[in-house]
């Protein structure tokens, strides 16, 4: 008997992608990763920089899903709040990680360059596990079988 295939869906955040100023990357790569793994990418949803909507997303996704992945919404902007969604999605507080904050420093040369708008990187939901990011400074994480990461 075959069992069920894992399957994946894919959030992408951000208005920017919405009104076509910015064309995502992570959609190619990710469903080209994921097939190579045996995982089945089997929805994609774009959706704005608006808390209720990518709250209600993510609760229904990680439901519905064994694996759901969001890029957008972590970077140091005013409308990057994925990781306050995803705080509030889990019920749980958001903190300055200090891995996080460590991650950030190292890739600094200039502590002055560490601003109050790119701490907001560090911003992590407590729990949450942190995921490497190789491209960007900010990194991404888990929450259970949810896995946020920057956009690109």
């Amino acid at each position: 008997m075959m069992s069920d295939p894992v399957r994946a869906c894919l959030i992408i955040i951000g208005n920017e992608i919405l009104s076509g100023r910015t064309h995502d990357k992570n959609l190619p790569y990710l469903a080209e990763e994921l097939n190579t793994l045996g995982v089945r990418l089997v929805e994609t949803r774009v959706i704005p920089d608006i808390e209720d909507t990518i709250i209600e997303t993510l609760n229904e996704c990680r439901a519905k899903f064994d694996y759901v992945f969001t890029t957008g919404g972590i970077g140091p902007t005013h409308d990057d709040i994925t990781s306050e969604c995803v705080a509030k999605a889990f019920g749980v507080a958001i903190e300055l990680n200090a891995d996080a904050h460590d991650l950030l420093k190292s890739h600094y040369d200039n502590p002055a360059d560490l601003n109050e708008a790119r701490l907001r990187m560090a911003r992590i939901p407590v729990g949450a596990e942190l995921i490497q990011n190789p491209i960007s400074k900010a990194p991404g994480f888990r929450m259970e079988n949810v896995y946020v990461m920057a956009g690109v």
